[in-house]
């Protein structure tokens, strides 16, 4: 009896074909809180109608997604333009290594630095931060490299107090008084800076007019210009400067051609676009129009065949 089991049992399994295992795609965002994470949950969610299966993962954020994508960790990531286009070419700090499996599928939307201190600080330029406590973003993340970047070239790095926090954590740690300042570099509104807004009274720092007094757009031409409005935070009643770099949708070769496409016609459709708005404002700027920009690096073969039918790229 246990024989003929046995037979019956393995009989059905070489019966089933391979395609009813479905695959899962691990799509890894950013930390908890951050614009990143609200992204991967979302296109996890609008995935399910394509029959794509996709778990969303915390991450440190922009670098580490881009080795962990390059590495197959995960199929599907997302970053900031700049950055890839520096770990394509072996340019990143302290790392030569050329990461040639990342490939962009989209645009997303522009990131801008968000600086926020406390209205009663006294502190209106990114300067006036040596020696103060800063949370600086994840260790690995977006945040955390282009903050040292900015901070290197204004001539602070080496003297702030660094806290290395995911920007919930930085949140926490400004409310109960831990941290003189913290960073995000997200789309806006970010949840973390209205926590902090909601706490405490704040104030965004113009770091659009720091960096454009080192030149430093001449020798990142990858940053622009952008203005918070007023009002984007409780109590932060004029609008503020800053600078941004674009976030993008990467993936590895590992997301099969024809996957790529089905994702891309799903979160691009009228109905992703509006679903993707109603999870983060950031969204808005998401449009077939817009699918390309900020993007300097190659594309995923999926995303291309998406964008020629679409009459992006040419």
């Amino acid at each position: 009896m246990k024989k003929t089991i046995t037979i019956f049992i393995f009989c059905i399994f070489i019966a089933t074909p391979l395609a009813a295992y479905e695959i899962i795609y691990k799509f890894s965002g950013g930390p908890s809180g951050g614009t990143y994470q609200y992204y991967a949950s979302a296109i996890a969610k609008i995935a399910k109608k394509k029959n794509l299966r996709i778990l969303a993962s915390a991450s440190g954020g922009s670098i580490e997604n881009i080795r962990i994508v390059n590495a197959e960790i995960s199929q599907l990531g997302m970053a900031y333009s700049g950055h890839v286009f520096q770990a394509q070419n072996g340019l990143l700090k302290n790392d030569t290594k050329k990461y040639k499996n990342v490939f962009a599928l989209g645009y997303f939307y522009d990131a801008p630095a968000q600086l926020v201190v406390r209205s009663d600080s006294g502190i209106t330029s990114t300067k006036q931060l040596s020696g103060k406590r800063v949370g600086v973003g994840n260790v690995g993340s977006g945040a955390a490299v282009n903050c040292e970047l900015f901070f290197s070239e204004i001539g602070i790095w080496d003297s702030i107090e660094k806290n290395f926090l995911g920007y919930r954590q930085a949140a926490d740690a400004f409310k109960n008084k831990e941290l003189d300042a913290f960073w995000v570099f997200v789309g806006f509104p970010n949840s973390s800076v209205i926590e902090a807004s909601l706490n405490n009274k704040i104030s965004l720092i113009n770091t659009y007019n720091d960096a454009k007094s080192i030149n430093m757009f001449k020798k990142y031409p990858n940053f622009s210009k952008v203005i918070i409005p007023k009002g984007t935070y409780n109590g932060v009643n004029t609008p503020t400067e800053t600078f941004q770099d674009s976030a993008i949708w990467i993936a590895s070769k590992g997301l099969h051609e024809d996957d790529a496409y089905k994702l891309l016609s799903a979160v691009y459709s009228q109905e992703g676009l509006q679903y993707m708005m109603s999870v983060h404002k950031s969204a808005k700027a998401m449009s077939i129009a817009n699918g390309i920009n900020g993007i300097v690096t190659p594309l995923h073969p999926g995303a291309e065949r998406f964008w020629k039918e679409k009459g992006i790229l040419r």
